[in-house]
């Protein structure tokens, strides 16, 4: 039995086969989805010459900097760069906040109309955001914030997606904790800030990661509320080098790898809480 157990009796070596075809495939996977961003790299490294040719190849046959060069000086990459951090960042850090207290209200408390209310984020979970387009511009105009950062972060400081995510981890939490913080005197916002916020650090991870990512990415928004360049985010930057009929394959790759920069440090440093959470979350109806 021990022998069995240790993979040197009968039932080694199907287990120790399909072990290896298991991390086969997993590295096939991985492979398929890592090497795009391989050839983002590759592509922001060659000349405009060598982008273009066919057969198409991965190495560069000359290295060069010179798209990377091309995104500082052509535009003001630096304040797209500060742009996105506030308008990613602020909406996050007010998203958390609201959605928070929009889940523990809805996941804790009794009041008439909670079912109505959370049926009716439901419903706006299912709504695309571009059908809000219209009547969001309207209001942001009418309101003189367009082309500030409270047009951007203000219509983004709640989201239905995180208050459904959040409800759905909080009631999974036991409601003993609530009573046991009550009979020691400690009121609704007490419990909220100091016992549920504490015990949903994986959620409240995850969602952070899927604010910021979310709102680093975006695209449309950014460009319909803002008109001057100083106000750009950088997927909105970078646009201009796709032109009707020309397109700078190499100075919008060097973009996008700088990009791609603060995600990678926001999920490395976010990724045991992160993955704890999605595997937390949504459990419970």
């Amino acid at each position: 039995m021990a022998d069995v157990l240790d993979g040197a009796g009968p039932g080694a070596k199907p287990t120790t086969l399909f072990t290896t075809v298991t991390l086969v495939v997993l590295g096939l996977l991985a492979l398929a989805v890592v090497f795009p961003f391989i050839w983002m790299l590759f592509t922001s490294l060659k000349p405009e010459s060598e982008i273009a040719t066919f057969p198409p190849q991965l190495l560069p046959h000359r290295w060069t900097f010179e798209n990377y060069e091309n995104v500082w000086t052509r535009i003001p990459f630096a304040r797209l760069f500060l742009n996105s951090i506030l308008f990613a960042g602020g909406v996050t850090i007010v998203s958390l906040l609201l959605d928070s207290m929009a889940a523990y209200a809805l996941a804790r408390l009794q009041f008439r109309g909670r079912n109505v209310i959370f049926v009716l984020i439901l419903v706006a979970l299912m709504l695309p955001f571009q059908v809000m387009f219209v009547p969001l511009f309207v209001t942001v105009h009418d309101l003189h914030m367009l082309d500030s950062y409270s047009g951007l972060i203000v219509p983004r400081a709640t989201n239905a997606f995180g208050i459904f995510m959040l409800r759905q981890f909080f009631v999974t939490l036991p409601k003993e904790l609530d009573e046991a913080a009550r009979i020691d005197g400690c009121g609704e916002f007490g419990i909220y800030w100091r016992i549920i916020l504490p015990l949903s650090g994986p959620a409240i991870a995850t969602l952070a990661v899927f604010h910021f990512m979310y709102n680093w990415n975006d695209f449309l928004w950014p460009l319909l509320i803002t008109s001057s360049m100083e106000m750009r985010t950088l997927p909105a930057g970078l646009a201009l080098f796709v032109g009707s009929h020309v397109v700078e394959y190499g100075v919008v790759m060097a973009g996008a790898v700088l990009a791609l920069l603060p995600l990678l440090v926001a999920f490395v440093f976010a990724q045991r809480t992160f993955i704890q959470g999605i595997a937390m979350s949504g459990i419970k109806g």
